[in-house]
């Protein structure tokens, strides 16, 4: 049985050996909070603060939106006896890309979330992760009112490699948030296995 602090939130279990590093990225506003809060089996760390008039000119504004991450979110997810799941929240706005240096450091790969209503506050995030050498797949934020486009409209539009996965994805949904890291997950693998090309 593993120990549970008294604020119910749970340690991990002495038997685990192996720890994952996954990175949830994007633009500010599209759900990377949200989605580790779906996923986390612990209270989330977070880093919001209120959004104040000195970033205005600076940061996206958006409407109804009153705080933003300054730091990083971080959650866990325990994946069996041996091995657990980290996931780690990139602040969205330009201004905290030199941050994502240490965010991604030992990462396997990363989650890029987009929001269809404004895929042109994503180009800046995912040329970023190509800088950084980090392996991503993308999946687009189900929001409400947000169009739905085929994968290959979407793959088309941001300009992605043919074997990137694009996805749908709804960050309030534990199981949709699963999916979209198991995804990622099987293509990191198959990435990783798959053999080089030849130097011409």
């Amino acid at each position: 049985m593993d120990s549970v602090s008294s604020d119910g939130a749970r340690y991990l279990p002495s038997t685990v050996r192996t720890s994952v590093k996954i990175v949830v990225a994007g633009p500010l506003g599209v759900g990377k909070t949200t989605f580790i809060g779906s996923l986390s089996e612990i209270p989330p760390l977070r880093t919001e603060e209120t959004m104040t008039q000195a970033g205005q000119g600076v940061d996206d504004v958006l409407p109804g939106k009153s705080t933003t991450t300054v730091a990083m979110d971080f959650g866990r997810i325990t994946l069996n006896r041996r091995r657990v799941l980290y996931l780690f929240g990139t602040p969205g706005q330009p201004r905290f890309f030199p941050m994502w240096r240490h965010l991604t450091h030992g990462a396997l790969g990363a989650l890029a979330l987009v929001d269809t209503r404004r895929l042109e506050a994503s180009f800046d995030v995912l040329g970023h992760l190509e800088e950084l050498g980090v392996p991503f797949a993308v999946a687009a934020n189900a929001f409400p009112d947000a169009p739905v486009h085929p994968a290959e409209e979407l793959r088309e539009a941001l300009d992605l490699l043919p074997g990137t996965p694009v996805m749908l994805c709804d960050a309030r949904d534990r199981s949709s948030c699963a999916s979209s890291l198991i995804t990622l997950v099987d293509h990191l693998l198959a990435t990783a296995a798959a053999p080089e090309a030849p130097a011409s």
